[in-house]
């Protein structure tokens, strides 16, 4: 939509949307540069306080993807003053401050307006040194991929809106979508990352697609060392799937080779992500390290294959 405009960016501009990156960002000097983001988000919980939080840690892991510090931010929600009591905003509100202390940056106010369905989410301002900057098109041949985060966050917010999750599963997804990507993308930086996302709306496949592409790359995934939740697959075998995952396999498939993958997981991979881990590349020697201090940070992290020379795909196998 935007790309008929046609605007000319400033040189202060390092990042803007034509990548497709998670945030944009701008130089203020040769060592500091602002992180610029905004995201909000409908109910996927019941809980209003768990929905607040899980809606604040998806909104600030895009300064996180750009190896960027959160330091300040205003709320964002729409809400339904009609239906809704004000109370439940206001645990919302109360979970979104949990995250801004887990983080360290600040809450300066923001805006709400009336809307049939409600939304909650952030506008975040970041710092990063622009010579630490991860970017969508940082990938580079013989990097090793590693994910962060197991996948299946869809298929387990559509299992909990029908009442098909084992409580097991719900309390794994919301443990998954309220963990900061904070010690991620420090590991990651310290690492020699230059290529990072996080998976969120358009699935594994379509953000690192679209890394792909813009790295001049192509992508060998190993999908048996893919992570997923304890019981995702079950119920997306039985048929559980948001529509989202449907969508965002399609507008991939002209980027992906299947190979003989089965379908189930093939649509896994494009199951859009609330909160969902990072993915960067990072030198083969690296790999050991940083699998060891990412798990004992606690994240549950995995390599997913590696970067080749190429123009885009991404080959399952």
């Amino acid at each position: 939509m935007l790309r008929p405009f046609n605007v000319t960016m400033p040189d202060a501009m390092l990042v803007d949307g034509s990548t497709g990156d998670d945030a944009a960002v701008w130089r203020l000097d040769d060592t500091r540069a602002l992180v610029v983001t905004t995201d909000f988000i409908t109910p996927v919980v019941d809980d209003p306080f768990l929905w607040g939080r899980i809606a604040a840690a998806n909104a600030v892991s895009d300064v996180y993807a750009m190896g960027g510090t959160p330091f300040l931010a205003l709320n964002i929600a729409a809400w339904n003053n009609d239906e809704l009591p004000l109370s439940m905003l206001e645990a919302a509100f109360a979970g979104v401050q949990s995250i801004a202390v887990d983080g360290g940056f600040v809450i300066a106010g923001g805006h709400t307006v009336t809307d049939p369905e409600p939304k909650i989410g952030l506008a975040v301002i970041g710092m990063v040194d622009p010579a630490r900057l991860l970017t969508n098109a940082g990938l580079r041949p013989g990097q090793a991929l590693v994910l962060t985060k197991p996948l299946g966050i869809g298929v387990a917010t559509t299992a909990i809106k029908f009442a098909k999750a084992s409580s097991a599963m719900a309390d794994a997804a919301v443990a998954s979508m309220t963990r900061l990507n904070r010690d991620a993308a420090r590991i990651a930086l310290d690492a020699g990352a230059t290529g990072a996302t996080d998976v969120t709306g358009f699935g594994l496949l379509g953000h690192l697609g679209r890394m792909a592409r813009e790295s001049g790359v192509a992508v060998h995934m190993n999908v048996a060392s893919v992570p997923f939740l304890d019981g995702v697959v079950d119920l997306a075998t039985a048929g559980v799937f948001p529509g989202g995952a449907m969508r965002n396999l399609a507008a991939v498939e002209t980027q992906v080779q299947r190979g003989a993958t089965p379908e189930v997981y093939v649509t896994l991979l494009a199951d859009p992500q609330t909160s969902g881990g990072l993915v960067f590349g990072v030198d083969p020697d690296a790999v050991e390290s940083v699998l060891g201090q990412l798990r004992g940070a606690g994240d549950h992290a995995s390599v997913i294959g590696y970067v080749v020379d190429g123009d885009g795909l991404i080959t399952l196998g």
